[in-house]
């Protein structure tokens, strides 16, 4: 597979996406759910911190990748949903630490929504990855 970064957009002097992400031949597609702060009985942690649910939402969405024979890296397209867009842009550094450490460069959208299918979480993400 050939990719092809189009357009990066930089926060703070880190890569925070790329406006497009161009896939020459990937043999491999995965679509990946909406992850959450859940801890390892299934309930909703780190309530009311919106950093610490951003990293154990992607801590989970890289056990399910890893699960699947991918990783972080192979991540070309982030969609970030929360229900407090004010915090998660305070904080978004959170994403690009964890973007920067696993050389992850997606294509991204972060939207407000009115509600996620718990009152307790704030931050919802799902991804599609490509090898």
């Amino acid at each position: 597979m050939e990719r092809t970064d189009i357009g990066p957009r930089h926060f703070g002097g880190k890569l925070g996406y790329h406006h497009a992400v161009l896939l020459t031949d990937p043999r491999h597609w995965l679509v990946v759910a909406g992850h959450e702060a859940r801890d390892a009985e299934g309930a909703i942690a780190h309530v009311g911190d919106i950093r610490g649910q951003f990293r154990l939402a992607f801590q989970r969405m890289d056990e399910t990748l890893r699960e699947a024979g991918f990783a972080l890296r192979d991540v070309v397209q982030l969609r970030l949903f929360t229900t407090d867009i004010a915090a998660a842009t305070a904080h978004y550094d959170v994403v690009t630490d964890i973007l920067e450490a696993s050389g992850c460069g997606p294509a991204s959208v972060m939207a407000e929504v009115a509600a996620l299918s718990d009152p307790r979480m704030l931050v919802e993400i799902e991804a599609l990855a490509a090898r």
